[in-house]
């Protein structure tokens, strides 16, 4: 599938990219099933290793759909092409945000729930540029639409962001502020973001700023967890939490 960014120049560059989708792997709940969640995988990976995953996981009530990102010249690798929800600049707090291919990838996430039966919960979580991009479709659904303004359609019951930020930080708060509907969404929405202090990959403090910055613009529900020895990756303890947070949010009977 294929999507097209909007008409709005985003990060000095020309509009118009377009947006190739890899294949996507579904997991399908092995019991009663009871909620969907889109995973997003990290920069230069595919839905392929994180579906083996979690697959794994004592989970039987949900569905799970893992995409892979489309290949895009990353501007961090000089243009070197890699499996990417969006371009990245930098690994810092100044970096720009590339509006464009987060708004197509958040509206890729939405698309592959929107044929889910209505009783079943909806939920979207990540690794990495996976959690980032995750994140950022919480701000979309909290506000109600994408940065180019189209509305977005999904209701999101939990998000999971593992070792990585949140887009767009500076102007959260003003998303939010003033907007009933938003704050009321942003207040009731469970946000579980996990990071760990040795990651040389996505500074903790990224993880531990994101957290902070999510809870001070009204998201209520927002908790952080950290791992003192983790790297840039997952461990049985972080995933045990990510299951049994999910089970309470999501209200999952088990089986």
């Amino acid at each position: 599938m294929s999507f097209t960014g909007s008409s709005v120049a985003s990060a000095g560059r020309t509009a118009g990219r377009s947006f190739n989708f890899g294949r996507t792997y579904v997991v399908k709940p092995k019991g009663k099933h009871q909620a969907t969640v889109v995973w997003l995988h990290g920069l230069g990976d595919n839905g392929s290793s994180w579906s083996s995953l979690l697959e794994t996981l004592p989970l039987p009530n949900i569905k799970w759909i893992c995409p892979t990102a489309p290949q895009q010249p990353i501007t961090l690798f000089g243009g070197f092409p890699s499996t990417a929800w969006f371009d990245v600049n930098d690994l810092s707090e100044n970096a720009i945000d590339d509006i464009e291919g987060l708004d197509a990838s958040a509206a890729y996430v939405a698309s592959l729930l929107a044929t889910e039966p209505p009783e079943i919960k909806l939920g979207v979580g990540g690794f990495s540029m996976g959690a980032a991009t995750s994140l950022y479709s919480a701000t979309c659904f909290t506000h109600g639409k994408y940065e180019n303004g189209n509305p977005y359609p999904a209701n999101l019951s939990a998000v999971v962001g593992l070792s990585g930020w949140l887009p767009c930080a500076k102007t959260l708060s003003n998303k939010i502020a003033g907007v009933e509907e938003a704050a009321r969404r942003a207040a009731s929405l469970p946000i579980l973001l996990c990071h760990g202090k040795g990651d040389e990959v996505v500074p903790y403090k990224f993880g531990e700023k994101s957290s902070q910055k999510l809870i001070s613009s009204g998201f209520k529900d927002a908790i952080f967890k950290s791992y003192t020895a983790l790297g840039h990756y997952t461990i049985p303890e972080e995933m045990d939490e990510v299951c049994a947070w999910l089970t309470s949010k999501l209200g999952l009977d088990g089986k």
